[in-house]
């Protein structure tokens, strides 16, 4: 056939005389041949011009459109153990239906009675706080009081200071009219010797007249006397006003002593009471706790934590529940190549996984199958995997998606510009990537979620 032997079979060989040869290496069949591959070429050349809608495959799964729709684990806030299931893997179960009950492992929450002795604690703290605000208000009475009776005392004190300002001067008198009178008695005395001298008084008037002089004298040492004491009186006065002045700032200053500390235990007694009523209500909140319910509506997916007995940590997961209520979505995966291709509200095709589907990626009028997506989000970093997330969701203006599980696999078809078939074949024999696609408005309108 390809006649590379030195020895051809055709030249000793010869294919006439059969009927096979005879009838296919007819001429008829020549001419039947040539039409064939000529309308061929003609069919192919034209099928070249036909339109091709460009497009970004991606590869994707189903998620839900919000955070709280999709699978999440159910922890406990607090460390403990199982004691008892209340349901199964695969129950449906409501917001706030019982999953499991636990008990505690720490020491300091052993005692079965521990919010009744923290209330009472409580109470006894309350009554401890009383009875210091009582004492803080009696010690200001107290105080009270004693200001009262250092004003009355001083006062009585001053008061005799006046007095004794007043002796003062009455003694003054007393004693400026005894120096007058002792005066007036040395004059007499004087006349009377000199008279005697003279002769003209007896002896007996001379020696009245020194009498009545040493009297005036003893009354003036007396008036003397006297004047001093009254201004010692003054002093004293003096003395007593300052000594009644220390001994009641001593006395007000211990009863305000005493009041402040009654003041600092009534607030360390308040704080106290502050500390308790925060443990009183942690320990109520915690009990609340014992019993692990459903946070919405859902599916139980898996028991992690199995069996009864078994202890775990806080924050560890329990058990995995699948919210019954969602909003399906698609999460694909575009190439940083194909990114600026997509926008937000753009339309795309989904191929969901095990459903029948009959795909012409170039023509999508004539595919079955698809459903119709809208792109909701475009994230702004590249994701583990070197691509970046997209989020689709349901097309409201096509028909609904498929009843499938959250998590089944996708493929997406975004698509773009429509190029003849020539065109898509010279760019992905070259390795190009698709046209530039920009939507027809300025920018994508936003979907509203």
């Amino acid at each position: 056939m390809l006649n590379i032997s030195k020895n051809p079979v055709n030249k000793t060989v010869h294919l006439t005389g059969f009927k096979s040869t005879d009838m296919v290496f007819h001429q008829r069949h020549y001419k039947h041949l040539n039409r064939f591959l000529l309308g061929s070429a003609i069919f192919g050349f034209l099928f070249l011009f036909l339109p091709w809608t460009q497009n970004v495959r991606a590869r994707g799964f189903l998620t839900t459109l919000t955070p709280d729709q999709r699978p999440q684990t159910i922890q406990s806030p607090i460390p403990g153990r199982i004691e008892k299931w209340y349901v199964q893997e695969g129950d449906m179960v409501n917001k706030g239906d019982t999953i499991l009950f636990i008990s505690e492992i720490k020491g300091e929450y052993f005692d079965p009675r521990l919010v009744e002795r923290t209330g009472q604690q409580i109470k006894n703290k309350e009554s401890a706080v009383i009875s210091y605000e009582g004492k803080v208000k009696a010690l200001n009475q107290q105080i009270e009081a004693l200001k009262n009776e250092q004003a009355l005392k001083t006062e009585q004190a001053k008061n005799k200071l006046l007095q004794a300002n007043l002796k003062v001067q009455s003694d003054s008198i007393d004693f400026e009219a005894a120096k007058t009178n002792i005066k007036i008695a040395e004059r007499q005395y004087e006349r009377t010797e000199q008279l005697q001298q003279e002769g003209l008084k007896a002896m007996t008037d001379v020696e009245e007249k020194r009498l009545k002089l040493q009297e005036t004298q003893a009354k003036l040492i007396s008036q003397e006397n006297k004047l001093l004491a009254s201004r010692n009186e003054i002093l004293n006065s003096q003395v007593e006003i300052q000594r009644i002045r220390a001994e009641y700032i001593d006395k007000i200053s211990k009863a305000r002593s005493d009041m402040f500390t009654a003041q600092s235990n009534q607030f360390d007694s308040e704080a106290q009471v502050t500390k308790l009523e925060n443990e009183y209500t942690n320990y109520e909140i915690r009990q609340t706790m014992y019993h692990i319910r459903a946070p919405q509506k859902g599916y139980i997916n898996r028991a992690i934590q199995g069996g009864i007995g078994e202890t775990f940590k806080e924050g560890d997961r329990l058990v995995g529940i699948m919210p019954a209520d969602v909003n399906l979505a698609v999460e694909t995966f575009v190439s940083p190549l194909d990114l600026p291709l997509i926008h937000q509200g753009e339309k795309i095709r989904i191929q969901f996984d095990g459903w029948p589907v009959i795909v012409f990626s170039g023509w999508p009028n004539i595919s079955y199958g698809t459903y119709g997506g809208i792109v909701v989000a475009i994230e702004k970093f590249i994701s583990d995997n070197g691509k970046y997330r997209v989020l689709v969701a349901p097309d409201p203006d096509d028909h609904p998606w498929p009843n499938i599980q959250v998590g089944s696999g996708a493929d997406t078809i975004a698509l773009l510009e429509d190029v003849p078939i020539w065109y898509e074949l010279w760019r992905q024999l070259n390795g190009f990537p698709p046209n530039y696609y920009q939507p027809q408005n300025s920018a994508a309108k936003e979907v509203k979620k």
